[in-house]
């Protein structure tokens, strides 16, 4: 086995089917994210997960299917979190910036949490394509409605309803694409603090850069 990928416990026998699954499934996020997907063997995920080849097949199918799985619960977490930081018990009370912020938050929270998985997601899928990127991109379609929502409630509020909705959906895609690309950069500056980047982007989109420029720095009320 490869020194990079770490050793699972011994095999167990009469795991409940749920809980093998997903101890097969976070082997196999551990192990295409250390090598891609065409370099990763199924002998790698079978070893770092303590169970034989046969059973993974058996299971969750192959190569092919198995990373398939992966991405689709790491695409389910990942918006899960956002979701939920967009919506909290109290989202009522929150204006649409402290929603986007803290969705911010969340997401990057996720990916602080999780670095295997968004490396799935963001670097492997994509670079693989196919029925792979096809998932990454419903996901990312997902948090685009999730976030143009905001942007056109933010943009109602202020009486400017009919321009908001039509420029919601594209400052969406905008917000989504470059939250993905420092979240990127961020796995290699990962001594930013997560509130820090958040505020960041938020400065950046939310305010645009002539108020920057002029001094106008947003901050989390």
């Amino acid at each position: 086995m490869p020194d990079n990928v770490k050793p699972a416990p011994a095999r167990s026998r009469r795991l409940p089917r749920a809980v093998r699954e997903q101890q097969i499934l976070d082997a196999a996020v551990r192990v295409f994210s250390q090598h891609g997907y065409h370099s990763a063997s199924m002998d790698e995920v079978s070893e770092a997960a303590g169970v034989s080849k046969p059973m993974i097949y058996a299971y969750l199918g192959a190569k092919e299917d198995l990373f398939a799985k992966c991405i689709q619960r790491e695409a389910a977490r990942l918006l899960e979190a956002v979701r939920l930081g967009v919506q909290p018990d109290l989202a009522a009370e929150l204006t649409p910036d402290m929603q986007l912020w803290h969705g911010l938050r969340a997401f990057y929270r996720f990916v602080a949490g999780h670095r295997e998985a968004w490396t799935v997601l963001h670097r492997q899928a994509q670079t693989v394509g196919g029925q792979f990127a096809g998932e990454v991109d419903a996901l990312r379609a997902r948090a685009i409605d999730l976030v143009s929502s905001l942007v056109v409630s933010a943009g109602t509020k202020q009486g400017l309803g009919p321009a908001a909705e039509f420029s919601g959906p594209a400052l969406a895609v905008a917000l989504v694409g470059a939250a993905e690309s420092l979240a990127d950069w961020w796995l290699d500056h990962s001594d930013v603090p997560d509130g820090v980047l958040a505020s960041w982007l938020m400065n950046l989109v939310w305010l645009g850069f002539n108020d920057l420029v002029e001094g106008q720095v947003w901050r989390p009320q």
